[in-house]
């Protein structure tokens, strides 16, 4: 059963509280997403770290539930 957009900002939200967060569906399926996560808590983490801690928001979904995310990660101007 695919994953409700509602769903993964609910998740990230929960782990990154400060978090702005963006989620598209990319084919309109409910398994394609991107998401763009802007929080101040990744400041001085390397982009790669960034995503890990977006992924870990997330409890293992990725690659199960959650088909496929395009991840854009960033600071707040």
């Amino acid at each position: 059963m695919p994953m409700a957009a509602d769903d993964i900002a609910g998740m990230i939200q929960a782990a990154i509280p400060d978090a702005q967060i963006e989620i598209k569906d990319l084919a309109g399926d409910g398994n394609h997403y991107a998401a763009k996560v802007v929080s101040e808590s990744f400041r001085g983490m390397s982009r790669v770290k960034q995503h890990q801690t977006v992924y870990a928001a997330l409890g293992g979904r990725m690659g199960g539930v959650l088909h496929a995310l395009q991840l854009t990660t960033a600071l707040p101007n």
